[in-house]
């Protein structure tokens, strides 16, 4: 696994990188660091994914301000509770506070999909992504608290069936796990 570290953020479809961004509410913003432990041999290829937050009015917790690549169970906007480390001089996530209404699904192109077909598609929907050159072929779509996800849902896992994509339903909301009535 290498020792590596994500901290982007891209909304829409530019990415961009930034030393320190500004929040929307003009809060001071801080990376914060989550650890990341193996799924497999080869998953996750970062042991650490470093995400931009806001500093809330609680003492410790922060508002994620861009969306995870390979953190589980984190969305947009999500509220988090961090520690900082001293030894490693940066925060680091401690726990889930509470969920914005957003989620986080994953999407890695294969070589048959058409990737504009599929940007196109989320456009439209409504969401937005983020993405990096080094790995070219996933990007992190943060699909917003309004979003119809069960019809977003069924177009993506069509886009899958064809094998156009593969999917990674990463933090699905309750918001959007109640649009749903057999959700795994």
């Amino acid at each position: 696994m290498m020792n590596s570290e994500t901290s982007w953020i891209r909304r829409g479809n530019v990415t961009e990188r930034s030393e320190r961004p500004i929040s929307a509410s003009g809060a001071k913003t801080f990376k914060v660091a989550f650890d990341l432990e193996a799924e497999g041999a080869d998953w996750p290829p970062v042991s650490v994914e470093r995400l931009w937050g806001e500093k809330t009015d609680v003492r410790f917790e922060i508002r994620v301000l861009n969306t995870p690549f390979f953190v589980r169970g984190i969305a947009f906007g999500d509220l988090i509770a961090v520690r900082p480390d001293h030894e490693r001089r940066e925060l680091v996530y401690e726990s889930f506070t509470a969920e914005s209404g957003n989620s986080t699904v994953r999407i890695i192109f294969m070589r048959n999909g058409d990737r504009r077909v599929i940007e196109n598609g989320l456009r439209e929907a409504g969401c937005s992504w983020e993405s990096i050159s080094e790995f070219a072929n996933l990007v992190a779509v943060d699909i917003p608290a309004d979003i119809d996800y069960r019809k977003l849902r069924k177009w993506l896992l069509a886009k899958v069936e064809s094998q156009d994509i593969e999917l990674q339903e990463s933090a699905v909301s309750a918001v959007h796990r109640g649009q749903l009535p057999h959700f795994p």
